[in-house]
């Protein structure tokens, strides 16, 4: 497997792979693939943190880290992790979730949030937000709305994360 940047001759695959991901998923109503598109647009976007997994030449998997902030200060949001059904529980997720944080820390970002499956992305390192002082701008159960601490010296933030407007929020 490699993963790599996102390029812009792969959008077409990408929204094909999170249009895929997330057809039978219970929580989605279907908006993932547009949000990708309209994020690529905003303010939020990082180019460097739009990654795809590439098995046997094409792709399987795409991530998205965009900015948002947190009491004044510019952290990551992960949203969303995309991987094809014929690929999931191979690995691939957490491989382009370890690659973002690897490329996020190097960038200098202290923190990433992610509004998530509870039993996933603690597998990843993610824990309950609150426990860094984050809380979300909506109402959402507390063991789904999560983060991790990508700098070990990173004070807690303590504020409301304000997504950028293309989440709709």
């Amino acid at each position: 497997m490699i993963i790599r940047q996102e390029q812009a001759s792969d959008h077409n695959a990408v929204y094909q792979i999170i249009k895929s991901a997330f057809s039978n998923v219970t929580h989605s109503d279907g908006s993932e693939p547009e949000l990708v598109v309209a994020l690529r647009r905003s303010k939020a976007f990082v180019p460097d943190l739009s990654l795809v997994a590439i098995c046997n030449e094409n792709i399987v998997g795409h991530i998205l880290f965009t900015e948002v902030t947190v009491n004044g200060k510019t952290e990551l949001a992960l949203a969303p992790l995309s991987v094809l059904p014929s690929y999931q529980r191979q690995g691939i997720g957490l491989a382009l979730i370890a690659e973002g944080h690897r490329i996020a820390r190097e960038s200098g970002y202290d923190y990433s949030i992610v509004l998530g499956h509870p039993n996933y992305y603690p597998k990843a390192g993610y824990h309950p937000a609150r426990l860094y002082g984050m809380k979300p701008p909506f109402e959402v159960p507390d063991d789904s709305f999560m983060a991790i601490k990508l700098n070990p010296a990173a004070e807690p933030l303590n504020g409301i994360v304000k997504y950028d407007p293309a989440f709709g929020i």
